[in-house]
């Protein structure tokens, strides 16, 4: 029974001690900000309301953002990072010129500056702002534990291979999510992002030429008509509720109305049309299956140590102190 205590007190310590470390350790933990900024979850969600509210398309960004951060140097908040001087930072890549919300994690991060500087990490509050996003619109709450440093670095190339290009196959997609521990059923439920946004032009024109068969023809039509009238700049949603997180996304691949090739193909491949079925005929699986993506999405290629910072401002890397 003393032993049983003694292991109790053991871990309530370690609890106390990771919260008082602050940003400083890369070990997550739900308490992270338990110590020195409790509030910092309820002012992230707070902003984050009001944003949404004023523009529910700003959930889609959000969680976009967070995507592209995660899978290009990890979760390290280096897609907010303005270039350097001679250089282009990962947002000025062309995969990421079309990325919103970068204004309101700026007001996220000043009013925590003000409230406890120095504390919350950039990287946090984009996975909180995802998470806060996604559920403002209809979507599942999830836990999101905090404590992830964020990056040094930023480069435009460093996408080029990172992010899922909109013509892969789900054989490409797979391979590619597994690089970051995903298996098929968090690829596929990450994919359901999907259900928010909207894509451009670009990224959809190829389909209409190459890809007929798999492409309703009314639906068809209508891109291209809304290309050939707005060109690149104009773009098209990925499914009929574009501004509410649900399992429409799905259902629209079975009636082979997917956007983006990398979208229709979860439906074409044998590999993954059970899932896409599944999360359309059960949109309660497809949440929680969606939650325990972002959960291993949030947590990749964490910075530990002296390879990350608590920056000042998001958009700049903090300036040596000596």
């Amino acid at each position: 029974m003393g032993a049983v205590k003694n292991l109790v007190k053991l871990l309530i310590l370690v609890e106390v001690a990771v919260a008082l470390a602050g940003p400083g350790v890369a070990a997550l933990s739900m308490n992270y900000y338990g110590m020195n900024c409790p509030f910092a979850e309820y002012i992230v969600r707070s902003v984050v309301s009001d944003a949404v509210m004023g523009d529910p398309t700003l959930a889609a960004g959000l969680l976009r953002l967070h995507f592209h951060d995660c899978f290009v140097q990890g979760c390290d908040a280096s897609v907010l990072l303005d270039a350097a001087p001679g250089s282009k930072a990962e947002k000025d890549a062309l995969a990421n010129k079309s990325l919103r919300g970068f204004e309101v994690i700026d007001k996220i991060k000043d009013t925590l500056e003000a409230q406890c500087p120095g504390v919350v990490t950039c990287a946090d509050i984009l996975a909180l702002a995802a998470r806060d996003a996604v559920l403002m619109v209809g979507g599942p709450y999830y836990d999101v534990p905090q404590g992830r440093r964020d990056g040094r670095r930023s480069v435009d190339t460093d996408t080029l291979t990172a992010l899922p290009s909109p013509f892969l196959n789900a054989s490409a997609l797979i391979t590619l999510f597994g690089t970051h521990g995903f298996n098929v059923q968090d690829m596929v439920a990450l994919s359901g992002g999907h259900t928010l946004g909207v894509a451009h032009c670009p990224s959809f024109t190829p389909r209409l030429k190459f890809e007929a068969s798999t492409l309703d023809a009314g639906f068809a039509s209508s891109l291209a008509a809304t290309c050939n009238k707005g060109g690149d700049s104009a773009s098209a949603t990925f499914d009929r509720t574009s501004t509410a997180f649900d399992g429409v996304y799905f259902k629209e691949l079975q009636q082979r109305r997917g956007l983006l090739s990398s979208d229709q193909t979860l439906y074409e491949s044998p590999e993954t049309q059970r899932l896409v079925n599944m999360f359309a005929m059960n949109q309660g699986y497809f949440f929680y299956a969606f939650t325990q993506g972002m959960g291993k999405m949030g947590q990749i290629d964490l910075k530990e140590g002296d390879r990350g910072e608590v920056r000042k401002s998001c958009r700049v890397v903090n300036k040596p102190s000596w």
